[in-house]
């Protein structure tokens, strides 16, 4: 039995929340003497292009043939992106995702139309990647307008972004971009299959979500999975070594694929420096990234057992009394550090300053004076929390965190034995963790690729296929 035009935009009204929810317009037309109604979200909607395809419409003469959707698409829907559905609960997901739906009376499904215009921020450069010369433009929250970045550098046939839908009641729109022939194919097909698979009520956390609900379940593990990055060059440069991206609507942030421990020494100014000095930086950031983990570790260590360290190496221990144990002080240092930083994120630009003397005073002369800390204590974690700076993944500069306060807690239990124990635990993490994609997080080192080893160490020229 065929269902009358009155008993379909009842349950679709029902189902979109007319009358409930006060951002949804259901409005009724009248199209070539038929009875027409028409629904768009008005955050969504783009009121001049709405109200050119409504004054066509009208204009129509009432002695004019409807005969099927398809056909009045054509000859009447002006929007570049137009297209009948028949499926209800998709023209309703659809309606939800900013398009507009048209039904017609006596005309099975409807037609949905993109005549959307999303509120956007500027396409300004990410706060955690700048460069001194280079592009100053970033992804925004806008899949379609991330798109559009990539389109921008890449005018080729070869780039592919496939578009995929997950997430439960949320309807995420994530897209899958790959340059076509350069790409892992096997990798693709792994991606699209666990991506398909997927199945959370939401994805309310964007990328977030989506990495944890495709990477390995190793919660003990605290290296990153993956990789991110707010810069369209970023993302062009990774897509022409054959990387593929993942794009989740509402997020400013893009997963690269596949990843190593090794790929987090590269960052996007070394390729805006010449190559001698290019190499330079990036050999600084890895040496950096050890000793952010073994810096403060090695030194407590010393400090602890100063009968067995040699004469010339006494200037590193300590020349004050001090009575709070340098284990507490040294955790309390790392507790503060992100006391601080919280408190940072949610500090109003009017109180920086007065957060800024917080500060000073909370690890400055104040907090020797009263003897919670000693001097040797202050100026070793303030070159780890620097230092932590010159890493661009929040997720890695956590991680070499987390790994050195538990050092710091072998040696405290154990001595040297703690030390030792605490460097093949890391060492046991780094080659156990298992990240969503990729020939492993050793690689180029397990399985061994010379080649891409080197290239992990010199940055290489633009005119050797390196971008």
């Amino acid at each position: 039995m065929k269902e009358n035009f009155s008993d379909r935009v009842q349950k679709l009204d029902a189902l979109l929340g007319v009358g409930r929810s006060f951002d949804m317009i259901g409005r009724d037309l009248e199209i070539c003497g038929r009875r027409s109604r028409l629904w768009v979200v008005n955050g969504y909607a783009d009121d001049a292009v709405l109200e050119r395809l409504i004054s066509r419409w009208q204009a129509l003469s009432q002695q004019e043939e409807i005969q099927d959707l398809e056909t009045f698409v054509r000859r009447h829907v002006s929007s570049c992106d137009a297209a009948v559905e028949t499926d209800r609960d998709l023209a309703v997901t659809a309606v939800f995702a900013g398009k507009t739906l048209l039904v017609i009376d006596g005309l099975a499904g409807g037609i949905l139309m993109e005549a959307k215009q999303f509120p956007l921020r500027s396409v300004s450069e990410p706060d955690n990647s700048k460069v001194l010369r280079g592009s100053h433009d970033g992804f925004l929250e806008n899949i379609v307008k991330n798109a559009a970045l990539l389109r921008r550098r890449i005018r080729s046939s070869q780039l592919t972004l496939e578009h995929l839908r997950t997430g439960g009641r949320s309807g995420a729109d994530v897209a899958l971009c790959y340059m076509e022939g350069e790409a892992d194919e096997k990798l693709l097909e792994d991606l699209r299959k666990r991506i398909s698979a997927i199945d959370v009520r939401s994805l309310s956390m964007t990328q977030e979500s989506l990495e944890e609900a495709l990477a390995p379940k190793q919660w003990y593990n605290p290296f990153p999975k993956v990789r991110y990055t707010e810069r369209p060059d970023v993302a062009t440069a990774s897509l022409m070594e054959g990387n593929v991206l993942l794009m989740v609507d509402n997020s400013p942030a893009v997963m690269i694929l596949p990843v190593s421990v090794f790929y987090f020494a590269e960052e996007i100014n070394d390729y805006y420096f010449p190559p001698l000095v290019g190499s330079y930086l990036r050999l600084t950031r890895l040496l950096v990234l050890f000793l952010t983990i073994f810096v403060t570790p090695l030194w407590y260590l010393l400090a602890k057992t100063p009968e067995r360290v040699h004469p010339y190496l006494h200037f590193l221990m300590i020349q004050d009394d001090y009575f709070v144990p340098l284990i507490l002080q040294l955790l309390l240092v790392e507790f503060i550090v992100d006391v601080l930083k919280l408190a940072s994120l949610n500090t109003p630009s009017v109180l920086s300053n007065s957060f800024s003397m917080l500060g000073a005073l909370i690890l400055g002369d104040f907090a020797v004076q009263s003897r919670w800390l000693v001097p040797e204590v202050l100026v070793y974690m303030a070159f780890v929390a620097i230092a932590g700076y010159t890493q661009n993944s929040y997720e890695m500069g956590y991680a070499c965190k987390l790994c050195r306060m538990a050092l710091l807690v072998l040696i405290w239990l154990f001595d040297w034995y703690g030390f030792v124990a605490g460097i093949i635990g890391i060492c046991l993490l780094v080659a156990t963790n298992k990240p969503i994609a990729g020939r492993g997080y050793l690689y180029p080192l397990i399985p061994f690729n010379a080649k891409a080893l080197k290239a992990i160490f010199r940055r290489r020229p633009i005119s050797r296929k390196n971008t």
